[in-house]
């Protein structure tokens, strides 16, 4: 019984670093798609600002 409740906490544990190593993954891709568009956009005003 000990084992299958260690097993389960090791699964549970696993598991949440796992969605965690996701979520930042996710985080990392859309924070590079948002800089890509920003440096875009940015080229193409030429660097002047809107007032």
């Amino acid at each position: 019984m000990g084992l299958v409740v260690l097993l389960l906490v090791l699964a549970l544990l696993f598991g949440g670093v796992g969605l965690f190593v996701e979520g930042l993954k996710w985080l990392l891709i859309i924070a590079l798609v948002l800089f890509v568009v920003g440096a875009v956009s940015g080229s193409r005003l030429g660097g002047r600002t809107r007032m």
